[in-house]
């Protein structure tokens, strides 16, 4: 059994859902129901009973559910122990879209300079999980946006945007100084992929329900106003391209950029490289 698999087994057994569990991991539902059938027939039984709402585990999947969570736990120690040994640090970063902000390249600067020696990994995620990939263990901090679900996290805010309306510039809206919610009540808003965070679907669509496309990036967002003229939402100040424009939003409230970790990790990396972030984001 690889280690990887384990991990998507034990998403699955804890979400009792395939689609969630995917969105935890961050991948498609395909592979991952491929990988949990093949799992089952390595062990020979059945590890969950589907039905057309969810999963549940079965006798055998309940066993080795404390199998995987143990050995798990025990590849991470080793792990840690054999970086620790080799004097090998490492971190691993998720910054959610682009990571064009200012405040992170001042960031990367002052981490590099107190932590020379470090090896820092990043991964960057799309818009469809804002935790870039912390529940599933594939980061160890993540330079994100709130609000999302911060179950079982830690969330320091580094800093507030105004939103703004993302138009074509032709929009007769885009002529306005400031705009509110109920100036675009009758447009299509950008939607994401069904199993994302509800919390963080509802704010980017201003506090309601919505129709539009869905998308997953952030320059797919871009082009579903160029081409749909579909209403997207951005903090103010980010570069846009010419044929774009960002308006002012007065009633929404504004976007938090935050850091996130998991709260049952005392890494001492996480907790320089958070209070580097504090200060990287006030100036």
């Amino acid at each position: 059994m690889e280690l990887r698999t384990l991990r998507y087994f034990v998403a699955v057994a804890e979400e009792l859902h395939f689609g969630r569990a995917a969105t935890r991991l961050h991948m498609s539902q395909p592979p991952l129901s491929r990988a949990i059938k093949q799992l089952e027939a390595d062990v020979g039984a059945l590890l969950f009973t589907r039905s057309p709402v969810g999963v549940t585990l079965t006798a055998v999947g309940t066993v080795l559910l404390d199998e995987a969570r143990a050995l798990l736990d025990h590849a991470d120690n080793v792990r840690v122990r054999v970086s620790a040994a080799a004097g090998v640090a490492t971190i691993t970063v998720g910054i959610l879209g682009d990571g064009a902000d200012p405040g992170m390249t001042r960031l990367a600067a002052a981490y590099r300079r107190r932590h020379p020696g470090i090896d820092i990994r990043i991964r960057h995620t799309d818009l469809t999980d804002p935790t870039c990939g912390l529940r599933a263990g594939l980061v160890d901090v993540a330079l994100t946006r709130a609000p999302f679900d911060e179950t079982a996290l830690t969330v320091r805010a580094l800093r507030t945007d105004p939103v703004g309306a993302v138009l074509r510039a032709d929009d007769p809206l885009a002529r306005r100084d400031r705009l509110r919610l109920v100036d675009l009540s009758d447009r299509r808003w950008f939607q994401f992929p069904q199993g994302t965070d509800p919390i963080w679907q509802s704010y980017w669509n201003g506090g309601r329900p919505r129709a539009g496309p869905a998308v997953r990036a952030v320059q797919e967002c871009l082009q579903a106003v160029l081409w749909n003229g579909t209403v997207g939402l951005a903090p103010l100040g980010h570069d846009l391209p010419a044929e774009l424009v960002v308006v002012p939003l007065v009633d929404m409230a504004p976007s938090r950029a935050v850091a996130a970790w998991n709260e049952s990790d005392t890494n001492p990396l996480i907790r320089s490289f958070i209070e580097l972030a504090t200060a990287a984001y006030r100036h």
